[in-house]
């Protein structure tokens, strides 16, 4: 099932790797300790040009938002267990954190650093024992997609979100749409996808909450400024 990474990082549209050294924060807990069963997973894909409309001279988003690193579609906002009853786990105690080196590797999926250090923090420590191993399920589960072009389909005059998620399944024709979530802000505007999986990473049915908007639901596809 997995493809090329080419296929997926068509995503970052010019990505460009600093050439200079890169740091990772250290992440505090923004909450509780939570350990409790997995019952699947969520693969959240941030928009990069919704996310970056008003963060472009943001210090902390530079990687993603500035233009000096390249220009980005979607992204990688994180892989995330889920749990029932509208909880999941979080924070589970870890002395381990990305190495910028590791970081570096992974930084035209996710580009942020900071972003790699609180999804390790949050949700990657209740899944697996190392950085690593997270962020290599990560990278499998990303390779694995064919991104649509959503420049091209911003373009229609009208759209909903079922547009946008069955433009997905034209592309990955593996994945039924109960399977796809997407997710628009109160304007309408798209923010991220979210791909729902079971315990044994295979796409499975998305609970409301994954699920977002209907299909009906109007939406708009920010491409950001020309």
């Amino acid at each position: 099932m997995a493809l090329p990474a080419a296929t997926a990082h068509a995503q970052a549209y010019q990505c460009r790797v600093p050439s200079t050294a890169i740091t990772v924060p250290r992440i505090a807990p923004e909450g509780p300790a939570r350990r409790i069963p997995i019952t699947g997973y969520s693969l959240a894909l941030s928009w990069s040009p919704e996310y970056c409309r008003i963060r472009a001279d943001n210090p902390g988003d530079t990687m993603q938002c500035s233009g000096h690193n390249g220009r980005f579609g979607f992204v990688l906002h994180g892989l995330w267990p889920e749990g029932t009853g509208g909880r999941w786990p979080q924070w589970c105690p870890t002395p381990r954190a990305p190495s910028p080196t590791l970081a570096r590797q992974h930084l035209c999926m996710m580009p942020s650093t900071r972003l790699m250090a609180h999804e390790w923090a949050k949700h990657g420590s209740c899944m697996v024992r190392t950085p690593e191993s997270y962020f290599k399920v990560s990278q499998i589960l990303w390779d694995s997609l064919r991104l649509p072009d959503l420049n091209d389909l911003s373009r229609q005059d009208t759209l909903n979100a079922g547009a946008i998620r069955h433009a997905f399944l034209r592309r990955n024709p593996d994945w039924r749409a109960e399977q796809v979530g997407v997710h628009l802000n109160a304007r309408g505007w798209l923010t991220e996808m979210r791909l729902c999986y079971g315990k044994d990473y295979r796409p499975a049915r998305c609970s409301p909450t994954q699920f977002g908007a209907r299909d009906s639901a109007r939406a708009r596809i920010w491409r950001g400024k020309r």
